[in-house]
């Protein structure tokens, strides 16, 4: 389990895609240290297990179905990436539930400043597969978000300085795609009800 609250942004330094997988190599920087093998980090919220270690380096192994519901096809070497370990029970939840199992990949329409934070407006999967409701919590490339203005397929996130000074969504444009997961709870909830 993780939180959505991003400890640090790595890099992407090596990536091999093969057509039953991939196998990423990201630099953690700080995060190395008792980091150890097995254990689960969230890469641009996708939950990935540790393989290989080489000094700050860990290796990941991707599964095809991973790379199906992801923005992973598109990666390449240098990507900035956001990085979260998982959650220690007892630490303090800061953002919101997320498993790290990407619902769906959205786009971002529209992104502009409001005061000293800027508004974002994604567009959500065709397939209905990530659902939002007003007020609620829906994680972005792993960082946890509070959606609002959700009307049909589209919804907003206002996005504070601090958090984009300390993630990867400072560099998002219009027509870039996101790995969205929806909330944890509510996809229980949605799942329970009858239809």
């Amino acid at each position: 389990m993780f939180t959505g609250i991003i400890e640090h942004i790595g890099n992407l330094t090596a990536v091999d895609h093969t057509h039953a997988g991939s196998v990423l190599t990201v630099a953690l920087g700080p995060l190395a240290d008792g980091t150890r093998l097995g254990d689960s980090i969230a890469v641009e919220g996708v939950c990935l297990t540790v393989t290989r270690l080489d000094g700050d380096a860990a290796r990941f192994d991707v599964s095809a179905e991973t790379r199906r519901k992801t923005t992973l096809p598109g990666w390449s070497v240098g990507r900035r990436v956001n990085l979260e370990r998982a959650l220690a029970f007892g630490q303090r939840l800061g953002g919101h539930l997320v498993s790290g199992h990407v619902d769906g990949v959205g786009r971002l329409l529209d992104r502009h400043k409001e005061g000293d934070s800027e508004s974002f407006t994604f567009v959500l999967p065709d397939d209905k597969s990530v659902r939002v409701v007003e007020k609620g919590s829906i994680t972005i490339d792993g960082v946890s978000l509070t959606t609002w203005d959700c009307r049909g397929a589209r919804c907003s996130i206002a996005v504070v300085p601090h958090t984009l000074t300390h993630t990867t969504l400072s560099g998002l444009r219009p027509g870039m795609t996101v790995n969205l997961e929806m909330d944890l709870i509510g996809r229980w909830v949605e799942t329970m009800m009858p239809h």
